[in-house]
């Protein structure tokens, strides 16, 4: 099983190659989701990578996949041009999950 990467650009591309992900570079909607079909049904990827910018592309459709496929897993990831709050979100998560403010 592998991770495999889709961006928004090339420097995040680059970096994760370096450590031995591969993946691509696309910049339109269509291009994103053929892509993102196309891993989808590959039986040796076993976590897709997605930067942030293309997930906000189309966010129904991730969480629609997220919630309803067990594999591969869908992880969002920021880039280092991205003003990403992951971290905010995620204690916004925990925080309404068990009722106690972070």
């Amino acid at each position: 099983m592998k991770f495999f990467l889709i961006s928004d650009n090339i420097d995040t591309q680059m970096g994760l190659r370096l450590v031995g992900i591969e993946g691509v570079v696309v910049h339109e909607r269509r291009d994103f989701l053929e892509i993102l079909e196309e891993k989808m049904h590959d039986e040796s990827i076993a976590i897709i990578l997605i930067t942030t910018k293309l997930v906000t592309m189309c966010p129904d459709i991730i969480s629609e996949i997220k919630l309803k496929q067990q594999k591969p897993l869908i992880v969002e990831i920021p880039d280092r041009h991205g003003n990403s709050k992951i971290g905010e979100t995620i204690d916004a998560y925990v925080s309404s999950a068990i009722g106690v403010k972070l």
